[in-house]
């Protein structure tokens, strides 16, 4: 299924549909459903122990849904025999039981895309083999997510900054199955194997709905870009006052080491209080360091004490390293914040001389 207009539908979705015309049976099976009225649906969510579920439903209605939303639908017809057909359908039966439909989802290794795969290579063993060549591009994690958005949105700006340098490392083929296009490229060059014959896995693909453009619209004057550079403009030209008056605007101070303390200490919890794999080690929090949070309020004095400057000059060499771990490919920051550094940069280093 093509992707949607929210962040979370922009990278598609995948699932089985099972056809059996004689028994007039169309039932789509949908690893892709969660319980909003599970308890501590919120709290579960942040910590990265939400459960999916594996939710079956008739094909119909999942098409009308998706008409509706203007999302296209196509479908690959697998080449299997009986025997594995009713290997595949049992598994997916006893998954969809109520004791056995809830998984632990991860947004890279056990989604609805990746659970297409692991199903097939399940039931068909050794009889299923793929090709690497539906991925002949080596990306990362990030790239392959980025390719999916506008880079300039705050969706793709809040994943730069909530992920960590761990999906900064090149996926294998296989690892690009957490999106539903590869999965769909990867069986058009799949193939199973019966007793020394070959037969490739895919053996029709159908257009089952079009795409409809919907009028969404891109304000740009609202874009992550666009805020940034303002708001980097007024830090600047407040710093640059401060430099004609020779005094140092506490105010601007205090709002700027509370916004980057609280997002310090939100990147550190999900670093190491929950079980997200993708916020680890998370290089945001060498421009947005916990330790501002304290910052702000000692900031708030007319004179601060001695050790003040000293830690402001830490935080300057902390950008260097934020340059050096861009420069070098171990994370890669969002461009959008460039303007927000460039200021940040310049702040610091007033308030650094203005303290010594």
């Amino acid at each position: 299924m093509g992707p949607g207009s929210d962040l979370a539908e922009k990278f598609g979705h995948s699932a089985f549909r099972i056809k059996d015309t004689e028994n007039n049976i169309d039932i789509v099976y949908n690893y892709g459903v969660y319980d909003f009225e599970a308890p501590n649906f919120i709290l579960n969510f942040a910590q990265g122990k939400l459960l999916y579920l594996l939710d079956t439903g008739h094909y119909q209605a999942y098409k009308r849904h998706y008409a509706a939303h203007g999302r296209w639908m196509k479908e690959q017809v697998l080449d299997l025999n009986p025997e594995e057909v009713q290997t595949v359908v049992a598994y997916l039966q006893n998954n969809a039981r109520p004791e056995n439909r809830a998984y632990l989802y991860d947004f890279f290794f056990d989604n609805c895309a990746t659970k297409i795969r692991d199903v097939l290579k399940i039931s068909l063993g050794d009889e299923l083999h793929y090709e690497d060549t539906y991925a002949p591009q080596p990306y990362t994690f990030r790239q392959l997510i980025q390719q999916r958005l506008n880079a300039n949105s705050w969706g793709s700006l809040g994943i730069d900054i909530a992920l960590g340098s761990v999906i900064d490392k090149t996926a294998s083929p296989e690892q690009h199955q957490f999106l539903p296009d590869y999965v769909y490229e990867a069986a058009k060059v799949a193939s199973t194997r019966h007793v020394g014959k070959t037969t490739p896995l895919v053996l029709q693909e159908n257009d089952l709905l079009p795409e409809r453009k919907n009028s969404t619209s891109f304000h740009y004057l609202w874009s992550p870009l666009v805020v940034f550079s303002l708001i980097g403009f007024f830090i600047i030209y407040i710093t640059v006052k401060d430099n004609k008056k020779q005094k140092r605007s506490r105010y601007l101070d205090t709002i700027l080491f509370t916004i980057t303390g609280i997002t310090g200490v939100i990147l550190l919890l999900l670093w190491t209080a929950t079980d997200h794999t993708a916020t680890a080690n998370n290089y945001n929090m060498l421009w947005a360091m916990p330790f501002n949070l304290v910052m702000a309020f000692v900031l708030t004095k007319k004179t601060p004490p001695k050790w003040a400057s000293r830690y402001v000059f830490l935080l300057l060499v902390l950008f260097c390293l934020l340059c050096l771990h861009w420069i070098t490919g171990v994370q890669v920051f969002a461009a959008a914040l460039i303007p927000l550094f460039i200021a940040l940069v310049i702040r610091y280093v007033y308030v650094w001389r203005f303290l010594k």
